[in-house]
C-alpha cells in the first residue's frame, strides 16, 4: 500500500473512509475562536473492482481560501503527489485520487465551508453549520473564510504548544498583490473583528483587543514593516476612534513619535475611557526612562478596565520598574485571572495508518529521530509544575519570577509576610480572639442579652456557646473581595478546597490552581535522585546546606473568615491582605523552580571543584535551559541548551532558543548556524512557510543592524548544500519582494 501515499505530504488513513469529516462535522460546536486548521480529506481508488477504497487526510493552513477554486486547486495539486513506483515489468494498477474534501473553519460566522472535488467530476461548495445542516456559500461568507483561514496561518506560525500530527504549514501570502488583498478584506471585517475572539489573557475581545488585530500588528510587526499597518489603521480610526491605540503603536514601531504622541493626545479627547490607548501611552513613557509617569496612566488603565488581567499586569510591571515591590506584589494579587482555553482542535480519531514522509532535502543534518536515553529525565525535573502553567497563571508566574530575580528570595519572603497575613500570625489572632469568646460565654444567665444573640448562638455537643456576629448584610459581606477588604465570609474548609483544586494548566477543571509541594522527607529523597552518581554522598552533603527556605503558608482567602477588628483587640490585620490562593501556589511553584535550580548550580560548582565531568541527559539540560530562562539566568540557560546539543536528542527547542539568543546579540555567524537547524527541523515536521516564523524574524532582525547582504555572503562562504542554501535564501527573497528594512544594503 506504500504506492498509495503521497510523497511529500503527510497523511493520517482512516479505518472506515469518511470519519475524518464525520468527527469534524461533530465537532464544531466545540470550536470556541478562531478553529482548526484546515482539514483536506482524499479517497484513493485503484478503479478495479473488488478493490477498497482509502480514505486518508492531513491537516493544513495558509491555503488560499478566497474561493472554491482556490481550494479546488490545492487538492487536485495531490494528484500529482502520489509515489509512483511502478515499473515496465509491474501488474499492479496505480493509486489515484478519486474525490477529494476541503474542510475550512469560518471563525466570523462559526461555520465550515467545504468544497466537494471530484476527479473527473466537478467542485461543489458548501457551508456546514454548528448542527450539520448545509446551506449556500456566499460571497460574504467566502471573504470571512479567506480572513480566517490566513490568521490561522499567522497565528498558528510559531505557537509551540500547539501540535498536531500530519499538520502542514504552507505561506499564507508570497506576493504583495496578495498582502493587499488581505489588507482590504481585513479593512471590511474590521468591525467584525471581536467576533473571532481573542488572546486567552483578554477577557473580552474588543474592536481593537482580538485575533484580527492580533494577527495584523504580528504580520508587520514581526518584519518591521508598520508603514502598511499605519496605512489600514488610519483609515479606520475615521469611524473608530478607539483604533487610535492601534495607530499610535504603529507610528511608534516606524520611529515617528511625534505623530504618535499627537495622534495619543488628540485621541484622549474622543476616547477617554480606552484601557489600550492609556498602555500605548505607557509603553512609550517607559521607553524614554519615565515609570514613574507610566505607573499614572496604568493606574488610570486598570480603573478603565479592572476585570482585565493586562490592566492589573501592565501596573504590576511597572511597579517591579519603579522597584515599589510592595505594591507589585499586592496589585499581583488582586489580578483577575482566567480558565485557559487553549487552541481549537480537531477530535481525535483511530487511524489505521500514519505516513509521515521524510525530508530528505534537509534533514540529513539532523539527528536520528528514535528514542535514547538522552530523551529521559530526572523524575524530579520532570515532575516541576512551572511548565505546565498556561494563559494568566502563566503570565502572572512570569511577573513572580521577575520579582525575584529582582529582590532575591529571601527579600521577597519578607516583602509577601509584610504585605499578607501569613498563617502564624492568623494562629495568634484567632486564639487571642477565641480567648475573649471564652470569657464572653461565662456570663451569669441572667445578664440580659440581645434579640440579635438569641438565634446568634451555637450549642456544640460538649455544652459550649459560640456567638457570631451578624453582619449588617451577609450577602454583601460574602461578596467582598478578600485580597482588597481583607474580609471573607465562611466557606469550605481548606481540606475540601485542596480535594477539589488542581494546577491550573496542568488540569483546566477548575479555575483555581493548587499545586503539591513535596514534603520535607520527599524534598531530601529528591534531593538524592537529583545529584550525579558520581560522588552522591559528598554532593548531596555539600548542597543539603544550599536548599533555599521553603515559604510558610499565607493564609488563603477561601478558608478564612478573619476580619479587621475593633480598637480593643490587641492584634490587627487592617494593614494587611489575604493572600489570594493562585498567588499562594504560585508561591511555592517558584519555590520548587529555585530549589532545583539552587541544586543544580551547586553540582555544577562541586563538579568543577573537582574537575569532573558533569553529565546530564539531553532532555535534562533542555529542561534546565527553560529553568535558567524561567528565571532570568540567560547565561546559565545558554549553557544549558549548548550542552543539550553535544547529545543525540532529536529537539528543536535548544536550536530555536539559542537562536533568538544569537540574534539579539547580533552574531551572525551563530544567528545562522541556529536558523539553519530550525530550518531543518520545521521542514521536517511540514513547516513549508518563510514567513511569519522564527527564522525570519532573527534574519530580519539583524539585516535592520548589517543588511541582507551581509547576511547573504555569510551564507555562501558556509560551502552548504544547494537545497539547504535555497531554503536559507528564501528568507532573504522574502525581505526583498516585501521591501524589508535591510533589504538594499
Amino acid at each position: 500500500m506504500a504506492d498509495a501515499s503521497f510523497k511529500d505530504v503527510p497523511e493520517l488513513y482512516e479505518v472506515e473512509v469518511g470519519e475524518a469529516l464525520t468527527g469534524r462535522t461533530e465537532s464544531l460546536a466545540t470550536f470556541r475562536e478562531l478553529g482548526p486548521p484546515d482539514l483536506c480529506h482524499v479517497v484513493k481508488s485503484t478503479g478495479r473492482t473488488g478493490q477498497r477504497d482509502l480514505g486518508s487526510f492531513h491537516f493544513v493552513s495558509g491555503v488560499d481560501a478566497s474561493s472554491s477554486a482556490s481550494l479546488a486547486a490545492y487538492i487536485n495539486s495531490l494528484t500529482y503527489s502520489i509515489e509512483d513506483n511502478s515499473a515496465w515489468f509491474s501488474k499492479g494498477t496505480p493509486w489515484k485520487v478519486r474525490n477529494g474534501c476541503y474542510c475550512c473553519f469560518n471563525a466570523f460566522s462559526r461555520v465550515d465551508v467545504r468544497v466537494d472535488v471530484k476527479i473527473p467530476g466537478g467542485v461543489h461548495a458548501y457551508v456546514v453549520d454548528l448542527r450539520g445542516e448545509r446551506h449556500e456559500a456566499t460571497a460574504e461568507l467566502w471573504q470571512e473564510t479567506y480572513v480566517s483561514a490566513l490568521l490561522r496561518a499567522i497565528l498558528y506560525s510559531d505557537d509551540a504548544t500547539y501540535w498536531l500530527d500530519a499538520y502542514r504549514k504552507l505561506d499564507p501570502i508570497t506576493t504583495t498583490e496578495g498582502e493587499l488583498r488581505f489588507l482590504l478584506a481585513a479593512e471590511a471585517l474590521f468591525t467584525k473583528g471581536w467576533q473571532v475572539g481573542s488572546d486567552p489573557e483578554i477577557q473580552v475581545a474588543t474592536v481593537v483587543s482580538n485575533h484580527l488585530t492580533a494577527g495584523i500588528m504580528k504580520y508587520f510587526g514581526l518584519s518591521g514593516r508598520y508603514q502598511q499597518a499605519a496605512n489600514l489603521f488610519e483609515k479606520l480610526s475615521a469611524r473608530e476612534p478607539e483604533v487610535a491605540s492601534l495607530l499610535a503603536k504603529s507610528y511608534i514601531g516606524m520611529n515617528e513619535e511625534v505623530k504618535a504622541v499627537q495622534i495619543m493626545s488628540a485621541a484622549m479627547k474622543h476616547t477617554p475611557q480606552s484601557y489600550t490607548l492609556f498602555h500605548v501611552q505607557s509603553d512609550f513613557l517607559r521607553s524614554k526612562g519615565r515609570a514613574d509617569w507610566a505607573v499614572k496612566l496604568a493606574k488610570e488603565a486598570v480603573n478603565c478596565a479592572p476585570s482585565e488581567f493586562v490592566t492589573w499586569e501592565k501596573l504590576t510591571e511597572l511597579y517591579i520598574e519603579t522597584k515599589d515591590y510592595d505594591s507589585a506584589l499586592l496589585t499581583l494579587n488582586s489580578c483577575p485571572m482566567f480558565t485557559f482555553n487553549g487552541r481549537d482542535a480537531h477530535r481525535t480519531i483511530p487511524t489505521s495508518r500514519v505516513h509521515l514522509p521524510f525530508q530528505r532535502q534537509i534533514g540529513d543534518i539532523l539527528p536520528e529521530k528514535q528514542k535514547t536515553e538522552d530523551d529521559e529525565a530526572d523524575p524530579a525535573l520532570l515532575r516541576l509544575p512551572a511548565p505546565g502553567l498556561r494563559g494568566t497563571w502563566a503570565r502572572a508566574y512570569s511577573l513572580l519570577t521577575r520579582l525575584v530575580s529582582e529582590i532575591g528570595w529571601d527579600e521577597l519572603l519578607k516583602t509577601r509576610s509584610s504585605v499578607f497575613v501569613m498563617e502564624e500570625e492568623y494562629r495568634m489572632q484567632k486564639s487571642h480572639v477565641d480567648i475573649q469568646n471564652a470569657m464572653l460565654n461565662r456570663r451569669e444567665p441572667t445578664e440580659p442579652r440581645s434579640s440579635a444573640d438569641v438565634g446568634n448562638a451555637v450549642i456544640h455537643e460538649d455544652g459550649t456557646v459560640v456567638r457570631r456576629s451578624v453582619a449588617p448584610n451577609p450577602s454583601s459581606a460574602a461578596d467582598d473581595d478578600a485580597s482588597i477588604r481583607g474580609v471573607h465570609s465562611p466557606q469550605e474548609s481548606s481540606a475540601s478546597v485542596d480535594s477539589k483544586s488542581d494546577v491550573q494548566g496542568l488540569s483546566v477543571s477548575s479555575s483555581i490552581p493548587i499545586i503539591r509541594v513535596s514534603s520535607e522527607s520527599q524534598t531530601e529523597r529528591e534531593l538524592a535522585a537529583v545529584v550525579n552518581g558520581n560522588g552522591k554522598e559528598a554532593g548531596r552533603n555539600g548542597i543539603a546546606s544550599l536548599i533555599i527556605e521553603k515559604p510558610i503558608s499565607a493564609v488563603a482567602s477561601e478558608e478564612s473568615d478573619i476580619s479587621p477588628r475593633s480598637g480593643q483587640d490587641t492584634f490587627s490585620f487592617t494593614n494587611k491582605r489575604l493572600c489570594e490562593r493562585w498567588l499562594d501556589n504560585l508561591f511555592m511553584v517558584l519555590y520548587e523552580d529555585l530549589r532545583v535550580w539552587t541544586i543544580f548550580r551547586a553540582e555544577v560548582a562541586h563538579f568543577k571543584t573537582q574537575h569532573v565531568a558533569y553529565r546530564k541527559t539531553g532532555m535534562e539540560w533542555e529542561i534546565l535551559g527553560d529553568l535558567g530562562l524561567r528565571l532570568h539566568h540567560k547565561e546559565e540557560a545558554k549553557e544549558a541548551y549548548q550542552r543539550c546539543l553535544e547529545t543525540t536528542r532529536y529537539s528543536q527547542k535548544p536550536w530555536a532558543k539559542l537562536l533568538e539568543m544569537y540574534a539579539e546579540e547580533g552574531d551572525i555567524t551563530r544567528t545562522i548556524q541556529a536558523a539553519i537547524r530550525v530550518a531543518a527541523y520545521q521542514y521536517a515536521d511540514y513547516t513549508e512557510m518563510t514567513y511569519p516564523t522564527l527564522v525570519a524574524r532573527c534574519f530580519f532582525k539583524l539585516g535592520q543592524i548589517h543588511g541582507h547582504a551581509k547576511i547573504s555572503f555569510t551564507l555562501i562562504s558556509m560551502g552548504l548544500p544547494e537545497p539547504i542554501l535555497k531554503i536559507m535564501d528564501s528568507y532573504l527573497q522574502y525581505g526583498k519582494t516585501f521591501r524589508v528594512e535591510g533589504y538594499d544594503f
